[in-house]
């Protein structure tokens, strides 16, 4: 299962990501798509180690965490008890999440959909997503686009060092099949200064703009709009990351 052994370094090779910024545009699509209020409930569908899901919280949020490592839930757990937030985390397999009642918004970010690679899979997420969003409910996610798989990504290598710790990278992608798959090694240092290695395999589907489309309208959400990441403006054909939204309209309807 991806991010077993990476859930002990994750934050520490992460911490580039514009994890603040993001947050600032979430809020910021919220606003432009009617959901003003920063005391609604939100679930956070691939939530990881808990970094947008705290904080959306600190921002008074209501938080739902869920994902399907345990690995990095005990991270999302820890530190939000650390920061005294109350923030309900739950070990679920978003193609399979239960929630206990409706949300008023549902994210996912961190191109944690790539990561449902079968699209009838994809569809069942979307179902749920529109099964449990309050009537009108928002959700708002982001992908990795085709063009990143393909002149980004590619069939290269990286690898990147910090006080303790390493990890390479040998990156793959399938243009017949839309799979990029990316094999990394980590070195840890443990307890005795001695570095263990592990190994994982991740794969994430690169989907086109109007297939995601055609999925959202199909489980009976409405597309609204789609954005350059970070801004307000269409997509281009060398966007490498793309934000999605969509609105629960079947409830409304007799």
């Amino acid at each position: 299962m991806a991010y077993e052994s990476f859930a002990k370094v994750y934050d520490r090779f992460m911490e580039d990501t514009p994890y603040d910024r993001w947050t600032e545009y979430l809020k910021e699509i919220f606003k432009r798509h009617g959901l003003i209020n920063n005391t609604n409930i939100v679930a956070d569908l691939g939530c990881g180690t808990g970094n947008i899901t705290e904080r959306l919280a600190e921002n008074g949020f209501d938080m739902i965490g869920i994902d399907i490592s345990e690995e990095m839930l005990a991270k999302a757990i820890e530190k939000s008890e650390e920061k005294g937030l109350d923030i309900l985390y739950l070990n679920q397999d978003m193609r399979e999440f239960e929630l206990y009642g409706t949300v008023d918004a549902i994210v996912s970010l961190c191109d944690s959909i790539n990561y449902i690679t079968e699209p009838d899979d994809l569809l069942e997420v979307f179902k749920l997503v529109n099964n449990y969003l309050d009537p009108n409910g928002l959700f708002v996610f982001d992908l990795n686009t085709v063009y990143k798989f393909e002149s980004v990504l590619g069939c290269n290598s990286f690898c990147e060092t910090t006080e303790n710790s390493a990890y390479t990278w040998e990156n793959y992608y399938d243009a017949e099949e839309h799979i990029n798959e990316f094999y990394t090694n980590f070195f840890i240092e443990n307890e005795n200064g001695l570095y263990e290695r592990h190994e994982e395999f991740h794969y994430e589907r690169g989907y086109e703009i109007d297939h995601i489309i055609a999925l959202l309208e199909e489980a009976g959400l409405e597309f609204e709009a789609c954005y350059d990441e970070l801004t307000f403006h269409e997509p281009t054909e060398r966007s490498q990351r793309i934000f999605f939204v969509a609105r629960e309209v079947t409830k409304g309807r007799k």
